[in-house]
């Protein structure tokens, strides 16, 4: 598994980016950040959406990768973005509009009439896709109400990846993993469904077959002569690339992919879409290898993200220590409910909800913390719960992987309320994920196993063991928050 080149991954989140290099010397794969970039919602001066800024993003990208090359030689670079945004291009692959995020309100309200015209059944068993408000196709949706000379412009559809992509190769593509992730793309016919198309207002001529993860799209020139680079699709979805590098060891394990949000699930070579799926709105997202995905996502550390800002960005190490100083289990949310989705104000929104559900209302920032940790380690435990009903078996180990798996008290609190061992790290696992792809793309990987058994090798791991269990009345309380209204994201 000699590496004569370096590869590059790019790793755009929601709310920050990197550029990361990686060596691979004496069978260990090791990782360095090259150039980091915040990534900040923008509200469009002339419709008034909030937007991601594209070309700073191309142009952030590019600056990291001019610094990469000049640590040596790139064989490869990659994309991975977060999931379910897209831009439309013209016929002279030209920007239609500005590149709406997923946590703009224009979706508010077009699940109902997305269903009004397709059933939400049917559409499940179809895509196997989780119902949220932002998936891609009533995002679509919204377009073709609000703006549908955009979608009369529109040539080429692509995600945020496939974009970057484009801009570096030239190259035109959509990539599995991530236009899983939109609700419109049909499970059974593995391609995009027509008739969800037709209500998203695209027609399927417009669409191009999604290529699998590992499949070089094209070469862009070297920054500093030399060979030219290969660009690669890696599982494009960050969640898809963050679970291709999970150590998963057996099937009865479980992963959380703990960031902005938690993408909790566990790995499955078939899809679970039938009534029992649909019930607890599992997803069914494309993996490496076509590797099911069985997950949900859970609004994970966007909670405390916001609580910070809004407090005045206080470390965040104080305010994990603030939490574990705290009463726990005293004031909870139900995580999922769409009004955490982008409330104008986190922390009142919070603090209402225990307001109006008879809780004692967190006023400091530890409370607040505290809050929200109690009720991500209950929302990991109910999702377990869920996955076990669906597969018929327990889930014997939860693997948290991400930036999230730094937290102690969320990690240890998971492994209490879950009543399983918990194993964290490695931190990196979207980069690490979107290296090993491309590993395999060169040849230098033989596949996911060979991938995720170097990742183990390469990277420290801790673990966590049960020490406590949740308070019957407790979870009995957090249960009941599931029959209020606006849950799981639907409006």
């Amino acid at each position: 598994m000699k590496m004569p080149k370096k590869i590059a991954a790019v790793d755009i989140g929601a709310s920050s980016g990197r550029v990361i290099l990686s060596e691979l010397n004496d069978g260990i794969l090791s990782l360095a950040e090259i150039h980091r970039f915040e990534n900040t919602l923008r509200s469009d001066d002339v419709f008034g959406h909030q937007c991601w800024d594209l070309d700073f993003l191309e142009g952030e990208m590019r600056k990291g990768l001019a610094i990469a090359s000049k640590k040596g030689p790139l064989a490869s670079v990659g994309v991975d973005t977060w999931g379910v945004d897209y831009v439309l291009l013209d016929e002279n692959l030209e920007r239609i509009g500005p590149a709406v995020s997923y946590r703009d309100h224009r979706t508010d309200e077009m699940m109902e009439a997305v269903f009004a015209r397709i059933p939400r059944q049917e559409i499940y068993r179809r895509t196997g896709i989780q119902f949220l408000q932002f998936n891609t196709l009533y995002q679509l949706a919204a377009t073709a109400r609000q703006h549908p000379e955009w979608l009369a412009r529109a040539r080429h559809f692509l995600m945020i990846p496939d974009y970057l992509h484009f801009r570096l190769s030239g190259a035109l593509s959509n990539e599995y993993t991530n236009a899983t992730t939109t609700q419109l793309f049909n499970l059974d016919q593995n391609d995009w469904d027509a008739d969800l198309l037709a209500v998203a207002g695209l027609p399927k001529e417009m669409m191009m077959r999604p290529v699998e993860a590992g499949t070089v799209l094209g070469e862009m020139h070297s920054l500093h002569g030399g060979d030219a680079i290969k660009v690669i699709a890696p599982a494009t979805h960050d969640t898809g690339s963050a679970v291709a590098a999970a150590p998963l060891e057996t099937e009865d394990e479980a992963f959380i992919s703990s960031g902005t949000w938690s993408l909790m699930g566990i790995e499955s070579k078939v899809p679970f879409a039938d009534a029992a799926a649909l019930a607890v709105n599992v997803s069914n997202e494309g993996g490496v290898e076509r590797r099911y995905r069985i997950l949900k996502n859970i609004m994970g550390f966007w909670l405390i993200q916001r609580v910070r800002k809004e407090l005045g960005s206080p470390d965040h190490a104080g305010l994990v220590t603030a939490a574990a100083d705290e009463v726990p289990w005293r004031s909870l949310i139900n995580p999922q409910d769409a009004r955490f989705l982008n409330p104008v104000d986190m922390t009142a929104e919070i603090q209402a909800f225990c307001r109006e559900t008879g809780q004692p209302v967190p006023e400091s920032a530890g409370a607040l913390s505290r809050c929200i940790f109690d009720s991500l380690a209950l929302s990991y435990r109910r999702v377990k719960e869920e996955l076990e009903t669906l597969r018929g078996r327990p889930v014997t180990r939860i693997r948290i992987v991400g930036g999230g798996s730094r937290n102690d008290l969320v990690n240890q609190l998971c492994a209490d309320a879950c009543g399983v061992p918990v194993t964290a790290g490695p931190i990196e696992t979207t980069a690490l994920g979107n290296v090993c792809v491309q590993m395999i793309a060169l040849g230098q990987l033989s596949g996911l196993d060979e991938a995720r058994t170097l990742v183990r090798r390469s990277f420290p791991l801790t673990e966590y063991t049960p020490r406590q269990c949740v308070p019957e009345g407790v979870w009995d309380h957090f249960q009941s928050f599931s029959a209020l209204p606006a849950q799981e994201g639907q409006a």
